[in-house]
């Protein structure tokens, strides 16, 4: 089995980051781990933790905020 990379268009500083985040917080709302999810976004898509945090907050809708404020 091959293991596939990232294009570098959508790697940080590329030209279609921004489609890639903003398509994240979609990702994050589909059945399964959190926790593979976690993994998958920091080693293969490369985000940072806040960029993943931004987005699990976006899936959310504000909820892991609200969380932490509560």
């Amino acid at each position: 089995m091959t293991k596939k990379t990232i294009k570098a268009e959508y790697l940080p500083g590329g030209e279609k980051r921004q489609e890639l985040l903003d398509s994240v917080p979609d990702y994050l709302k589909t059945p399964g781990l959190q926790a593979n999810k976690h993994l998958f976004c920091l080693e293969v898509l490369k985000l940072t933790e806040t960029e993943y945090l931004e987005a699990l907050n976006k899936a959310t809708n504000g909820g892991l905020v609200d969380s932490a404020w509560n």
